[in-house]
């Protein structure tokens, strides 16, 4: 029980910075926003790179990663909601695909298209809150969430240890000198 409620607040806050990430961005590019003239190709090619990031961060979540092949193997029931929210998901990239179009040829639709795409992904977010958070706590069996919560805290030091990694890089030192360092600053508790 504790896994899952560990697992189920860490997806919890994962949502809910994706969901406002979706929300900045539908905001800096609404197309009622511009007053005056209307954004140049370079603006709109700044939307859809700022689209495309906000895309990519919503599909790879840990949702998606380890709680979605989870579901999919829990029955009919879940089947179909994943089928439902996996179309969302179609459905917000065919509209970032016309973004990128239109922003190709410097066509005011690409804020229409941005617009649609982010539509479409705060209503998948809002329907796995409201449907697929609560359809897994009760269709997922307690090891299968203590497996969840592993592979997120091995998915997680994976992703410190790179940080540290591009961290060294950065500063010219190889990434086993940056540990050390590291190390040396942390306190030592017995």
């Amino acid at each position: 029980m504790l896994t899952s409620t560990y697992t189920l607040v860490a997806l919890s806050v994962e949502q809910a910075r994706t969901r406002i990430e979706v929300q900045a961005l539908l905001e800096r590019w609404r197309p009622g926003a511009w007053w005056g003239e209307p954004p140049a190709m370079r603006q709109y090619e700044q939307a859809c790179d700022a689209l495309r990031q906000v895309s990519e961060s919503c599909h790879w979540r840990k949702l998606d990663k380890f709680v979605l092949p989870a579901l999919r193997r829990r029955g009919e029931d879940a089947a179909r909601l994943v089928a439902e929210l996996d179309g969302l998901s179609r459905q917000a990239c065919d509209a970032r695909q016309a973004a990128q179009a239109a922003a190709l040829e410097g066509d005011p639709g690409c804020l229409a298209a941005l617009e649609r795409c982010c539509q479409l992904l705060l209503e998948r977010l809002e329907r796995e809150e409201r449907e697929l958070l609560p359809l897994a706590r009760t269709m997922i069996p307690g090891e299968t969430w203590f497996a969840i919560a592993n592979q997120m805290l091995a998915h997680d030091a994976h992703q410190n240890e790179n940080r540290g990694a591009g961290m060294a890089a950065a500063r010219g030192m190889p990434p086993q000198e940056l540990s050390s360092k590291q190390n040396h600053a942390l306190p030592v508790v017995n």
